[in-house]
């Protein structure tokens, strides 16, 4: 039996630790973009580094988008692509399954 791939190419991404909450949060921002700060601000437990890293993979990947922004300073934010926005309702029936049974 042959694993699909395409479904092995989806969970060598959400799979990894902090890549599917940090699409799920910008999914949850204003046009699915935020600041660095704000992320961190929010996804606490995650390190500078690692979010720096995870971002970036996350880039690479085309699912975000790092923006800078040099007027009046520079200002640099991360934004879903198309692609990510997709992803994200693709996530909405595991958010219902996870609704479903987690045990509380």
């Amino acid at each position: 039996m042959e694993i699909c791939p395409y479904l092995q190419y989806s969970f060598e991404i959400l799979g990894k630790k902090w890549n599917g909450l940090i699409i799920h949060y910008l999914s949850l921002c204003p046009d699915g973009m935020a600041h660095f700060s704000e992320i961190k601000r929010d996804l606490p437990d995650i390190t500078p580094r690692a979010l720096s890293l995870k971002l970036s993979e996350l880039g690479e990947h085309g699912l975000i988008e790092k923006k800078v922004t040099t007027e009046p300073s520079v200002i640099i934010s991360y934004e879903l692509t198309e692609k990510g926005r997709t992803l994200t309702l693709a996530l909405e029936p595991i958010q219902q399954w996870a609704l479903k049974y987690k045990k509380q």
